[in-house]
């Protein structure tokens, strides 16, 4: 049986510790009373419900909530932190495949947004790399978007089980 105080107790304790340090105005905490930190609390309820409740269907919600508001504050404070499309899927990456741990299901899409990611996260490294073959890349490189909505048709309307 699922604990459902869990996931409402861990919401209230934190946004009740997020508005008390934003009235307090306490400089250690100076910059964490932002809506970044909101995404952290609900997303780490949403942990915390998906690992302690056993309720693993919270896990991928949470991780994406808890990545999104850690790499909001992240990228304010470290410059090489990356800034792109492919950390947000990164991040969405690894909600799929700690979920995948867990229920057994969506390691395809997991791997599938991991690979995208990491495109997308070296995408001029891979150019570089890729730059003695460059025109026949070039057009791979304009038409790729292309590519992957012809694949999802395939696999939503064409390909059945």
């Amino acid at each position: 049986m699922k604990n459902q105080r869990i996931f409402p107790g861990i919401i209230l304790l934190g946004f009740g510790i997020f508005f008390y340090l934003q009235q307090s105005q306490i400089t250690l905490f100076q910059g964490f009373d932002t809506w970044p930190t909101i995404l952290l609390i609900v997303g780490i309820a949403f942990l915390f419900q998906g690992y302690m409740a056993k309720d693993h269907e919270a896990i991928l919600p949470g991780v994406i909530l808890a990545g999104f508001g850690l790499h909001f504050h992240v990228i304010e404070r470290f410059s090489i932190w990356p800034n792109s499309i492919g950390a947000f899927i990164l991040i969405i990456a690894l909600g799929f495949l700690l979920r995948y741990q867990k229920v057994g299901d969506g390691l395809i899409q997991g791997i599938l947004f991991l690979v995208l990611s990491i495109v997308l996260l070296f995408y001029d490294k891979i150019t570089g790399w890729l730059g003695l073959i460059e025109n026949g890349t070039a057009a791979v490189w304009e038409f790729w978007p292309i590519i992957l909505v012809v694949f999802g048709a395939y696999l939503l309307f064409i390909k059945k089980k």
